[in-house]
């Protein structure tokens, strides 16, 4: 590909008031009307703290830049160029969002997270976004630090992974058939134990996927952080399964040297986990387990141990010309109340891992800077990027099946970044889109989907 040499010279010239950059904004945003966003807040949010006012506009046009791909304040200024004044009304200056980020306390980002959780039940309503619900569901629950750079953040601290900067703890939604939605968010102080809130927000994400549809075999997927008797009581409580990883102690260790030798199964179906370290398979064997017995008997709870085990037979683990003594083994073990069947158990936790996708997403797009000073100002901007996160996602559903399970800066990239010029014809705006866009099929099944006429009334 080379310039074209038609013409001695090229010019370029910012002069066209009928031009947008993000033609996909319009049935993304006609969308997260049809979900009801802008009454949501309306009907939650109360700020009354001088730049809080008309909390139902500021929140659609954050939520809006955070789609079309801004990442900072100062970039929500890309829905103030060109015709975006013609194709979108009640549009806000970045200082003017920025003040209004900066008035949220506490008690709003918690008003913030009941919107977010009403508009997911809102995008399921009007998009495909878990198909499959009624037969399955899996609630995955991680943190990650988002690093800070500077003194000026509130709480920030270093966490777990050494770096400076904000514990964000999630939870997502999924089925085998579909990709991940956010149900909840928690941004807390970077130094903060993994587990510390995680059974609240077990609670509010399995709410929010029941309101979403799941049926009644929903199970709640965690790392070995999580395994603490407040986040598995929490998934009982709301008639859940677990399936957690749980870390080695002595009564781990007791339980496992119990399991004969004969009851071990090796892992031969097609996906089979090969291990780096040993360079071989795996295999497994499962045992009847009670964890937290240092609680009192009625904290106690039953359920299957899955032990996966690694030979160690690498030579680069072994001195020169040392045979085998005895075998010796790495284990990991999964603490699980699953149905099914020990290896489709295991192999079902491993999908846990679906949330580091999410993760990386977020960080790839909206969640790449906390921009603000304020601890509050931050956490809502973390609720407002899953929101923007879920509504591109459910766009996505709406569009293809590809897009479905893309990410969300393909979606940006294929169906939202599309160039598209204004024109008025019988007093109605037409959008003038690239001839031959490569994705001009899904973009039109989004748009007519959403901006077309509405569904004939049925008696």
């Amino acid at each position: 590909m080379r310039v074209s040499h038609t013409f001695p010279a090229i010019s370029a010239t910012f002069d066209d008031p009928n031009l947008v950059s993000c033609a996909g904004l319009a049935p993304i945003m006609a969308l997260a009307a049809r979900a009801g966003l802008g009454d949501l807040v309306a009907d939650a949010v109360t700020l009354k703290a001088m730049g809080g006012v008309n909390a139902q506009v500021k929140v659609p046009a954050l939520v809006a830049g955070m789609v079309a791909g801004a990442d900072s304040i100062d970039d929500m200024d890309l829905l103030r160029h060109g015709g975006m004044g013609r194709l979108f009304t009640e549009v806000r200056a970045p200082s003017t969002l920025g003040t209004f980020l900066r008035s949220f306390t506490f008690g709003h980002v918690r008003q913030l997270d009941a919107v977010a959780s009403r508009f997911l039940v809102g995008l399921a309503r009007n998009a495909p976004i878990l198909p499959g619900a009624g037969r399955g569901v899996f609630v995955d629950i991680d943190d990650t630090i988002k690093a800070t750079h500077g003194y000026a953040k509130q709480g920030v601290g270093f966490g777990y992974t050494k770096v400076k900067g904000l514990n964000v703890l999630l939870a997502i939604v999924s089925t085998p058939v579909s990709a991940p939605v956010i149900a909840a968010t928690r941004l807390r102080r970077g130094g903060t134990n993994s587990a510390r809130g995680a059974a609240r927000i077990v609670a509010d994400a399995l709410v929010s996927a029941k309101a979403c549809g799941a049926g009644a075999l929903i199970t709640v997927r965690a790392d070995s952080a999580y395994y603490t008797h407040d986040v598995i009581a929490a998934a009982r409580r709301a008639g859940a399964r677990f399936s957690v990883t749980i870390r080695m102690n002595t009564a781990v260790s007791t339980a496992i040297s119990g399991i004969p030798e004969s009851a071990w199964t090796p892992i031969r179906y097609p996906n089979a986990i090969w291990d780096d370290d040993e360079q071989r398979f795996i295999s497994d064997a499962e045992v009847p387990f009670t964890a937290f017995t240092s609680r009192r008997i009625a904290d106690h709870i039953s359920a299957r141990l899955i032990i996966r085990r690694v030979k160690r037979l690498n030579s680069q683990h072994v001195g020169s010309g040392q045979g085998e003594l005895f075998s010796v083994y790495r284990h990991h073990g999964i603490f699980t109340d699953s149905p099914l069947a020990m290896l489709q158990a295991e192999t079902t936790h491993r999908g846990h891992a679906i949330i580091e996708q999410v993760i990386a997403d977020l960080k790839s797009g909206a969640l790449a800077h906390l921009p603000c000073g304020s601890f509050a100002a931050n956490s809502a901007w973390l609720v407002l990027a899953a929101i923007a996160f879920n509504l591109t996602r459910a766009a996505g559903a709406i569009a293809s099946v590809f897009h479905a399970k893309a990410t969300t800066s393909t979606i940006r990239r294929q169906l939202i970044a599309v160039p598209a010029r204004l024109a008025t014809s019988a007093r109605r705006l037409v959008l003038h889109l690239p001839k031959d866009w490569p994705w001009s099929d899904s973009w039109e099944g989004l748009f007519n989907a959403v901006c077309g006429p509405p569904a004939t009334a049925t008696t």
